[in-house]
């Protein structure tokens, strides 16, 4: 076969057999392929979309790209579970689920990305805590996932080796949104990892990839449908990303934030405690952990309180090389930005609409994300005590704090920001922060 050739067939909208199918990833995995080859691959994926048979030859084939992990002398512990989101401004929901869970019963080897876009990726957030290695081999993910009952790592050489190369790609070629793409990228992970429960945390709004309700909800039905086809119980939730999720965006800024929220040492957002609890209960029910969406929230807010969550956190941490007393130091570990600016309302009103997408490239542009998929990043950067939307502002009232490398990167930031952020006289009525729910075990989506 000739790599080219098939691209060709792709390009023009053909459908491509398995064998096919299997020889590009071959040639992905083994370098074989060239990166041109591979970006435009992508392309003509991206534009011509996948039949679901094409989608599920994808994904078997790439999680066979590489090993399959065996939890079975892990099982007497509990069941093993994870979380995936397809993205978001502000996102750091893993980082609290995974010990949440954890602290619940669920055993959660957790494999995290990189940001795509104008999305922070949860990797990069754990870089910026000093020493937590985010790319252990697989014996150090098992002894960790026993000591901590967590972890949250990056894929190893040995895990769908094929989506690594493929994932850093898309980020750099504009072809991140793509339905088939993204459904094997997340599956042919998660299926390599040997779960027993995935739940999905399917983003829409201005701040996602699945920007309209009707691709997230595409999505969400792709994910479900083949994850569940190939014997992986999943359930997903559709929530909001129109605007911010939390009060920070930026590496360090929501390690901090995240912190927080764990230990209770600050105010948990409402939206942001919303959707914490939503997933934490469904990996909960999946597993098996408690018998009802709403036991399954009890047990999360109690470990929560009597601060098992926060205790399974340290672990993690510790386990993979951060400092053993980072969850009760963090200020004293996270780097700062040696320039803060606030960027104040030029009105009084209300805050109307939020772009997210938007307030995300504001991180990028400070030095917190990725142009090229080699770009270094700096942790410190981006934003703090950023408004919700339906919030009462007066004139000069701060509406984010900008963290950044020099005054002049400050300045633009604050420019940006005022463009992205809309007040008005009065705001539109708030949108669910759960949209929807697919339980792949029956077929059904409705709302929760």
């Amino acid at each position: 076969m000739l790599p080219q050739e098939i691209i060709r067939r792709k390009r023009d909208g053909a459908a491509l057999a398995a064998e096919e199918i299997a020889f590009l990833v071959r040639g992905i995995t083994d370098g074989s392929l060239s990166e041109a080859q591979v970006a435009a691959f992508a392309m003509a994926t991206f534009l011509r979309g996948m039949t679901r048979a094409e989608c599920v030859a994808l994904t078997s084939c790439m999680t066979r790209s590489g090993i399959t992990l065996d939890w079975t002398a892990l099982k007497p512990r509990g069941p093993v579970l994870d979380k995936h989101s397809t993205g978001g401004v502000g996102d750091k929901v893993s980082l609290m689920l995974a010990p949440i869970v954890a602290a619940c019963g669920g055993v959660v080897p957790m494999i995290s990305g990189r940001g795509l876009g104008h999305t922070g990726g949860t990797l990069d957030k754990l870089a910026a805590i000093p020493g937590y290695r985010t790319d252990p081999d697989i014996a150090q993910l098992q002894r960790v996932v026993r000591e901590a009952g967590c972890a949250i790592i990056g894929q190893t050489d040995d895990l769908a080796p094929a989506d690594r190369r493929l994932y850093a790609i898309r980020d750099v070629t504009a072809t991140v949104e793509s339905i088939p793409l993204i459904t094997a990228s997340i599956l042919s992970k998660k299926l390599a990892e040997g779960l027993d429960g995935l739940v999905m945390d399917v983003k829409t709004g201005s701040g996602a990839f699945a920007a309209s309700a009707a691709m997230a909800r595409a999505l969400a039905d792709s994910i479900v449908a083949v994850a569940s086809g190939a014997g992986l119980p999943t359930t997903a939730l559709i929530t909001d990303m129109d605007q911010v999720l939390g009060a920070t965006v930026g590496n360090a800024l929501e390690v901090a934030e995240a912190v927080a929220y764990l230990t209770g040492t600050q105010a948990r957002t409402p939206r942001l405690h919303a959707v914490v609890l939503a997933l934490a209960a469904e990996m909960l029910v999946l597993g098996r952990l408690a018998g009802s969406l709403a036991e399954a929230r009890a047990k999360a807010e109690a470990c929560l309180a009597d601060g098992r969550a926060a205790e399974a956190f340290t672990r993690m941490v510790a386990a993979l090389g951060g400092p053993r007393d980072f969850t009760a130091h963090a200020a004293r570990y996270l780097p700062r930005a040696p320039v803060t600016r606030p960027c104040t309302a030029e009105r009084a009103g209300v805050v109307a609409a939020m772009d997210a997408r938007a307030v995300g490239l504001v991180v990028v542009s400070l030095g917190g994300g990725r142009r090229r998929a080699s770009d270094a990043i700096d942790p410190a950067v981006g934003l703090s005590d950023v408004v919700a939307v339906g919030q009462a502002v007066a004139a000069g009232q701060t509406l984010a704090l900008v963290h950044a490398a020099d005054d002049a990167a400050a300045d633009a930031a604050v420019a940006e920001l005022r463009q992205a952020i809309r007040i008005a006289d009065t705001a539109p009525p708030a949108p669910p922060v759960i949209h929807a729910r697919i339980d792949g075990r029956d077929g059904s989506g409705a709302a929760p």
